[in-house]
Order: C-alpha cells, then structure tokens, then sequence
C-alpha cells in the first residue's frame, strides 16, 4: 500500500429491496485514486466486511473520479477469495456511484474480469446487462455425493453444467413442494469436501415456478432457485446475480411446458 492512512469510503448496500436489512447486502469500497491495496489487504477488508462479497471501484486514469467518470475497475471479494463475477455487489457498486457519489452519468461500464458490464440508470432504479454464461449437460453419478449432500437424488430430473463459472446446475423435479425445497439445508462443510478439485465452486437448486411455488397468490415465476458456495466461503448466497447468468441460459431453452 502505497499510503497506509488515508479514507477509505465502504459503504454497505442492500440489493434488490426498497427496504432497510433487506434483500442481499454488499460493501462497496470506492478506493480512492492513487491509492493502492494490496491484494492481502483487500481479502482482509472482505473477511472483516463478512458480507457474501465486498467491491472494490477503481479510477481507471489520473483524471478519474467518482462524480463524473463513466467508466471503473471493478472487483469482487468474498470472505475468502476473489470471484470474477457478483451481479448483486455489482448493482450496489452502480447505486452507490449514482445514488452516493451523484455521479451525473446516463450509464456506468465497469471493467471487471468478466469483461465490460454496464450498469444504466433506469428512473428510480438502475438496470444491468450481463452475459450468460452456457450450460451443458453433466453425468449426475459423477456429482453424487454433491447432490446427497443436497437432497434426495431422486427428487433431481436434471443436472447441467457452466464451465464458465464452475457452477453446478441441479433441477428438482416439477412436482417438488415449496416446503421441501425452502428446507434443503446442506452442511457446509459437508458439501465443499465433496469437491477436492476445484471443479465445482458453486451449486445451483432450481426448480420451474407454479403455483406451488408462489408465496401470495398474485405471484407468477418461471423458475424459483437457491445458490450454495461454500467453496467461496458462501454457505448460501440470498440472491446471487452471477447464478442468473447460468439461470438464464438454462431456463431459455426449455420453453414453456
């Protein structure tokens, strides 16, 4: 660190609500220019944050700042490690550029490790275009042990993968009560020892929306989904913008039933 006392604004922010301890919370760290944090330091702030993921905005020139610019570095930090992508510290890094910061932009691009990601303001509110990222199919015996550590076996009818993000992709059958798929409550640390090798670093549970899935009765999804990565230090993650990519590329294709 090139200064060792100087501010550091961390601001924490809670996702997809509009009401206060709400929704998915994030700190969002806007790093001041010049100043560098070294990567020992950054997983320190992320570990005492204890947030499923801290973010760091970055100037990318010495004529950078937070009220003007329209385009930062972007990274994201777990309590353990970093990831190359979060959808909801994304979200809250826009709100606090917008909304904190009153940058004057129509749209924000953050330059990340998972490419370009841009983030508008949409009236009140701020829309983000992600990528998705491909799902395949995936030899369910070989993820066994993942998905007892999950639920029944048989209650699964599908399991894809995302090379892209490591994550595994486990479909309920559509006949699985929200009862039984509110209490599916994995060990954490029973699940990350089913996976040694790196292979998989998150585990998705979705299952297609109905009405045995709804909470109120006006409610309509296509699909419900939960997200486990205690591979990332995560036991569960409540909302989890990076899942959707996968999410989205899987439930695209299987069309209207």
């Amino acid at each position: 660190m090139a200064d060792k006392c100087f501010d550091l604004p961390i601001f924490t922010v809670d996702a997809f609500t509009d009401e206060p301890f709400c929704g998915n919370p994030a700190a969002v760290c806007l790093v001041p220019h010049g100043k560098t944090l070294d990567e020992t330091l950054l997983q320190k702030i992320a570990a005492e944050m204890n947030l499923s993921e801290t973010a760091y905005i970055e100037h990318l020139s010495e004529n950078s700042n937070f009220s003007t610019s329209s385009e930062f570095k972007l990274r994201w930090f777990t309590p353990t490690n970093e990831v190359p992508l979060c959808g909801h510290a994304t979200l809250a890094s826009a709100a606090a550029l917008f909304f904190c910061s009153n940058n004057s932009s129509g749209a924000i691009t953050f330059r990340s490790k998972s490419g370009p990601l841009i983030a508008r303001r949409d009236g009140d509110g701020i829309t983000l275009d992600f990528p998705t990222n491909p799902v395949q199919p995936y030899d369910k015996k070989a993820v066994l042990p993942i998905i007892k550590e999950i639920c029944d076996p048989d209650l699964v009818s599908d399991v894809q993968y995302s090379p892209g993000t490591k994550k595994l992709l486990l479909r309920l059958q559509d006949n699985v009560s929200r009862k039984i798929f509110d209490g599916i409550c994995p060990d954490p640390r029973a699940l990350q020892a089913t996976d040694s090798t790196g292979t998989v670093k998150g585990v998705i549970v979705t299952v297609q929306g109905g009405l045995g899935m709804t909470v109120k009765s006006d409610q309509s999804f296509d699909f419900v989904s939960r997200y486990f990565a205690p591979w990332n230090g995560i036991p569960e993650d409540p909302v989890t913008g990076s899942a959707h990519t996968v999410l989205a590329d899987y439930w695209r294709k299987q069309g209207k039933n």
